[in-house]
């Protein structure tokens, strides 16, 4: 399924978000949601996703057509395909992640570096 960059940065958002919030609660089996305004003000205060709030709405309405979120007493849910498509996602972006953390943690290679200055 493709899918915008926007889009997917929607998706790994809500996904984000989700987890920080269900992260303090994963021992007491409460789960929190939240609605489609509620989000769309946090990626708007977010100042990420460079998109005007009715970009956001129709970008959150084509999740939907493409049944990746639903809605359950209007609050956003995800369905199995969207999951999917978010834990692609996240490896994705998790290798991004690792290769920083390695540079910034790595030593200094064997060979000797060679310097210019521009």
């Amino acid at each position: 399924m493709k899918l915008t960059k926007t889009q997917r940065l929607i998706l790994y958002s809500l996904g984000q978000f989700y987890k920080s919030l269900n992260q303090p609660l994963t021992q007491k089996n409460l789960r929190l949601r939240t609605s489609k305004i509620a989000f769309i003000e946090l990626l708007l205060s977010s100042k990420t996703v460079g998109k005007q709030e009715r970009t956001l709405y129709k970008n959150l309405e084509s999740l939907e057509e493409k049944k990746l979120i639903t809605y359950e007493k209007r609050m956003i849910c995800f369905t199995e395909n969207g999951l999917k498509i978010l834990e692609k996602i996240n490896k994705e972006t998790k290798q991004f992640f690792d290769m920083q953390v390695y540079f910034i943690d790595a030593k200094k290679p064997k060979r000797k570096l060679q310097t210019f200055i521009s």
